[in-house]
């Protein structure tokens, strides 16, 4: 019981942070450049490091190249491509629009782990895609657009970022890092290559190319430390430290003391909480075709969210039918691993010294 009500803690506290991200984000925009902000946000990968630094060392896992190139693609996808698409929307495009598109990368999540996985899409996945979508449309509205780019930008920030939880995924299953690890490396490579992106914006011969194309003006030149000043260190202080370092932690410790079906909720409530925060914090108008959209697109989450939490019931069953065959008493899913691991180990034991018996036993019979 102790344990559920510190993680429904750690649910609201990262719901809080995660859904005042655009609102912090638009308040800021004006003080700084996009990119810049990007790459202040994302260096908090620092403040996770010594965590991350911890798993690897539990694990007794070494990076090699290899490693570091999973880091670089994810951070490439994940930072540099989607969170800029994603900070640029907020700038052009209202908060609680965004907020709600974005919060959409699950259902896109779903779909590239359908194509790149080759994951099955449960039926109730595919029932809350379907009615994502729906809801997607819905807000968008093809038929009377107002503000085009800025959706273009928050969808394609929102399909990317679902690409870049898979390409993460993979990376994670492939070098056996924890989520964690995972985020907090992937932020760091972003943040540097984010940095490098930066230092190339300064050469005179691609500022002067930028500077004269209409709508490029803002990637020439980007400072690295520029427009901080005493009246908005707080506000940067929050967005790097409370929102992207505090969020994303209170969200891996929702999942360590829970599971993930019930620290995912935080991506379902945000696409309620977020439009609200906006509409009293930056007083947004959302108009009802919005509201309509939002209450489908929860809705959506909600069938997503039962679904996943069933999907958990049945595992938890299948690991609880494996423990009664091996003998012992029902556990976690580690605890299984445990499990098989040192059977293993017993069978490569018995092997070595059945092996060492016959070993000796030819010696003696070639000397007498």
């Amino acid at each position: 019981m102790f344990h559920m009500k510190k993680t429904y803690i750690y649910v609201l506290i990262s719901t809080f942070l995660f859904s005042s991200m655009e609102i912090s984000l638009k308040l800021a925009g004006s003080a700084f450049n996009g990119i810049q902000l990007n790459f202040l946000r994302f260096l908090v990968g620092g403040f996770l490091l010594p965590f991350a630094v911890r798993a690897l060392r539990k694990q007794k896992h070494r990076l090699d190249f290899k490693d570091l190139g999973i880091f670089l693609l994810t951070g490439l996808v994940g930072i540099v491509i989607s969170m800029t698409f994603y900070q640029i929307a907020v700038e052009v495009d209202q908060a609680s629009t965004v907020a709600v598109l974005f919060s959409c990368n699950p259902i896109f999540a779903l779909i590239f782990s359908y194509l790149i996985l080759r994951e099955k899409l449960s039926r109730t996945n595919l029932i809350a895609v379907i009615i994502s979508l729906i809801g997607l449309l819905i807000i968008v509205n093809p038929t009377h657009l107002t503000n085009p780019v800025g959706l273009t930008l928050a969808i394609t920030s929102a399909v990317t970022f679902g690409l870049y939880s898979i390409v993460s995924r993979w990376g994670s299953m492939r070098g056996h890092f924890n989520g964690l690890t995972m985020t907090s490396l992937s932020f760091l490579a972003g943040a540097l290559e984010l940095g490098i992106l930066m230092g190339l914006s300064h050469v005179s011969a691609i500022a002067n190319r930028l500077n004269s194309v209409n709508g490029l003006k803002s990637f020439a030149n980007i400072p690295f430390v520029q427009g901080i000043a005493p009246n908005n260190l707080l506000l940067l202080a929050y967005i790097c430290i409370g929102v992207t370092a505090g969020g994303f932690g209170f969200y891996f410790l929702a999942m360590e003391t829970s599971d993930v079906s019930t620290a995912s909720l935080v991506f379902f409530i945000k696409p309620a909480l977020a439009p609200i925060m906006a509409m009293i914090v930056l007083h947004e108008r959302i108009v009802l075709p919005t509201i309509i959209g939002i209450v489908v697109i929860v809705l959506g989450s909600i069938v997503m969210f039962l679904g996943n939490r069933y999907a958990d019931q049945v595992n938890s069953m299948q690991y609880q039918g494996i423990f009664a065959k091996l003998l012992r008493k029902p556990g976690s899913p580690n605890e299984l691993q445990q499990k098989i691991s040192a059977d293993r180990q017993k069978l490569r034991d018995d092997a070595k010294l059945t092996k060492e018996k016959l070993v000796n036993k030819s010696s003696n019979e070639n000397l007498s």
